[in-house]
């Protein structure tokens, strides 16, 4: 267990979302790290609709903060807006207005103001889900024991990696992991990454901050997903695995479970 600090967000008891022949259960928590003296990613876990999102800002100072905030709080605003609606036009406006409030909140700040996000929203009957992204906060899928990385990160690393430009474990690669090319606040405005995912009955999803997958690799990660616990014990289990690897950023999480809804008694 991670001891708690005033910044961390607690580990809730799970909440259970009905979504058609589905049922979401979702918990998440954030925990500020032993490098930095606030916590500056956000958290939603939304109390009535299948939504649940990770923002990260962008350094330490107040752009960090107000982005992160503004970011959240406009998009999760937008999709209740828009709901029941969900599908690819309606979220690229959600993530349009989002872009927008957070250069405005920028504007009269010294330095940057930029953050992450990535969200999961499902769709009211449960045919699927929709993932949005923008920076290098990831998605995770288990099923059927294989734990697939369904984000792609929005970073200078991730493009030389690709194209062969450095090896993984060079000092090119680890300069690059910073240097973000898409994020909410961005001046050239950038489009998420829109993905729309099928959601099937025994699949775990995690949304997590780099704090969690920069500190924990594949196998660990797999493995405490692949635990028989709850969502909010999995979390619990992330981010104090997260703080045990060393805590050198804030860390966040989101673990969603998927299982079929029970009929109701008659």
């Amino acid at each position: 267990m991670f001891r708690r600090r005033p910044l961390d967000q607690p580990v809730q008891a799970p909440r259970r979302l009905a979504v058609g022949r589905l049922t979401l259960e979702v918990a998440g928590g954030s925990v500020v790290g032993h490098r930095y003296p606030e916590n500056f990613d956000v958290l939603h876990v939304d109390p009535e609709l299948p939504l649940v999102a990770v923002a990260d800002g962008m350094g330490d100072g107040e752009g960090s903060r107000v982005a992160g905030a503004t970011a959240m709080s406009t998009f999760v605003a937008q999709v209740r807006a828009g709901w029941p609606a969900v599908d690819a036009a309606g979220l690229r406006a959600a993530t349009a207005e989002t872009q927008l409030r957070v250069r405005r909140a920028g504007a009269g700040l010294a330095g940057l103001t930029g953050c992450t996000l990535t969200a999961l929203v499902a769709e009211p009957d449960g045919g699927q889900g929709w993932l949005v992204q923008l920076g290098d906060s990831r998605a995770y899928r288990l099923r059927d024991g294989l734990l697939e990385l369904v984000t792609v990160d929005h970073t200078m690393a991730w493009l030389g990696l690709l194209h062969g430009w450095w090896p993984p474990d060079s000092p090119e690669a680890a300069r690059a992991r910073y240097q973000l090319l898409r994020y909410v606040g961005h001046p050239d405005k950038p489009e998420p990454d829109l993905l729309a995912v099928p959601l099937r009955s025994g699949d775990t999803w995690l949304l997590c901050t780099d704090g969690v997958s920069d500190q924990l690799g594949y196998h660990r990660l797999r493995d405490l997903l692949a635990a028989r616990r709850d969502p909010a014990g999995t979390v619990r289990a992330l981010l104090a695995a997260s703080l045990a690897e060393g805590g050198d950023d804030n860390a966040t999480a989101v673990v969603v479970r998927v299982h079929p809804t029970l009929p109701s008694p008659r």
